[in-house]
């Protein structure tokens, strides 16, 4: 794991504070809306001249599905987190079902 401060970390934010972040030392974690927009994000690049480019990238797609690795992290969060989070998500599982919202 490596410490620092001040760093911008683009990535799964399970993946990125598993790996990176030191556990109960995080002030801020800022989230960029929409989310589960179902839309396929691309990137758009531009021709030598300034014109719009017809090549374009896929940044990410934001459509959430329920997945073996999200009924992982659900499992992590029950039986290993907060007694209270871990109740709360068991509610949410319970009203909503094992739906892709869940995810």
């Amino acid at each position: 794991m490596t410490e620092s401060t001040n760093q911008f970390y683009l990535g799964d934010n399970l993946s990125v504070l598993r790996e990176h972040i030191a556990d109960e030392s995080v002030d801020l974690i800022y989230l960029q809306l929409p989310f589960n927009s179902n839309a396929t994000y691309k990137v758009f690049s531009k021709e030598r001249s300034g014109e719009d480019s017809a090549a374009q990238i896929t940044a990410f797609d934001d459509t959430w599905h329920w997945t073996i690795d999200s009924e992982r992290a659900y499992q992590e969060v029950v039986t290993g987190g907060p007694d209270k989070l871990g109740k709360l998500l068991q509610a949410m599982r319970e009203f909503l079902g094992q739906h892709d919202m869940m995810a």
